[in-house]
């Protein structure tokens, strides 16, 4: 019997490792399109404007798409997730590659909806892990983010300034389908305990579907859920705006080249408001900023899969997923305003009046320090 514990806890271990490299392998490729859209956009003659529409056209998709791919990997496996986000990734850049139009290049970031490769890892871990070690498991997961951040973003600007787009593409695309064949033979149909997959073929749920927005209520009204997700959509809100306008704000503020901005990127990665005047004061304020981004980011997910029975962990882990594309939604409006009308100081304001005010939420709300697992 012990010897049957050593060989799950080895294979789990396994699993996790080979989870960790897929992350990075598809979070290069996802962030070579940094470098790669906004070259197509000018190319094709979309000003600010409307490639901010386009960025909100891709952020809606995945709002959409983050609690039907969580509900989709409860019901048919994590395998079966990151193998539809893999292969949805690889058809994004498939069509980038042929986006000779405006029309082309918006119906490239259809496939966005179903692109989340960063929640079925977290799935992974989370399925693989006990809630003492989910917190470490997780946290790795911002290294892979971070490797994701810097070769993509730079790699992504080189190829397409030295080859054009298609080259960067089609590197995408194998990277996407590597990743793809790798899921396929590495990770398990299903991660979930069996005792746990048998609770969830048996009703936790109160709908079969893969879309319901009637379980996506029930797991926000559970006790202590809503505030954990209000929590972490206001605590990461300023600096995911700020964060969307980096790009403008790196060559209109900055006056920076196109390659420059993907390595301005790219140090954001590494390290993952007071007033900026210079990219040095930028490089002084980045680190505290992305530091607290991530760690608010792993915590709150771990409080909230703590907080739902485990065979809906996949569903929450995508409902908290949402919050990134929510922020990309709204976040290139009320980013362009606030630049535009009250300059780059205005984002650390944001940041410090909205950090100040959830500090004294939480500290008269006294959110209990240690949170049970539901079962």
């Amino acid at each position: 019997m012990e010897d049957k514990k050593i060989v799950k806890r080895t294979s789990a271990w396994w699993v996790i490792k080979i989870t960790y490299l897929l992350t990075a392998m598809d979070l290069t490729c996802m962030f070579m399109q940094f470098g790669i859209v906004p070259y197509l956009a000018t190319n094709l003659g979309l000003d600010a404007i409307g490639f901010g529409y386009l960025q909100t056209f891709f952020g809606i998709l995945q709002l959409l798409g983050g609690p039907i791919f969580g509900r989709f990997a409860d019901q048919f496996g994590t395998r079966a997730a990151l193998t539809l986000s893999y292969l949805a990734g690889s058809l994004c850049f498939l069509l980038l590659s042929v986006s000779i139009s405006v029309p082309l290049l918006f119906l490239s970031r259809v496939p966005g909806i179903f692109i989340h490769g960063l929640p079925g890892a977290q799935m992974v871990v989370t399925d693989l892990t006990t809630p003492a070690k989910r917190a470490d498991a997780l946290g790795k997961l911002g290294l892979c983010f971070g490797i994701g951040v810097i070769i993509g973003s730079s790699l992504g600007g080189i190829l397409t300034t030295k080859f054009g787009v298609a080259v960067p593409c089609y590197v995408a695309v194998a990277g996407y389908l590597a990743c793809t064949l790798m899921a396929l033979l590495c990770i398990p149909s299903q991660t979930k305990p069996q005792s746990k997959r048998n609770e969830a073929q048996q009703g936790t749920s109160q709908s079969s579907s893969v879309f319901s927005l009637q379980e996506i209520i029930r797991l926000l009204t559970l006790p202590g859920v809503m505030d954990v997700f209000l929590i972490k959509v206001l605590s990461v809100f300023p600096t995911g705006v700020f964060l969307i306008m980096l790009s403008i704000i790196s060559i209109d503020f900055f006056g920076l080249e196109v390659a420059h901005a993907g390595y301005l990127m790219s140090y954001s990665g590494i390290l993952q408001m007071v007033l900026m005047t210079n990219v040095f004061h930028y490089c002084l304020i980045v680190p505290p900023m992305v530091f607290s981004f991530s760690v608010v980011g792993v915590i709150t997910d771990i409080i909230l899969t703590k907080s739902v029975p485990v065979s809906d962990t996949g569903a929450m882990l995508g409902i908290s997923a949402s919050v990134t594309p929510l922020i990309r939604t709204f976040g290139p409006t009320m980013g362009g305003f606030l630049y535009r009308q009250f300059g780059v100081s205005s984002f650390g304001y944001l940041q410090l009046i909205v950090n100040v005010s959830l500090a004294f939420y939480l500290l008269k709300k006294k959110i209990p320090q240690k949170e049970e697992k539901t079962q």
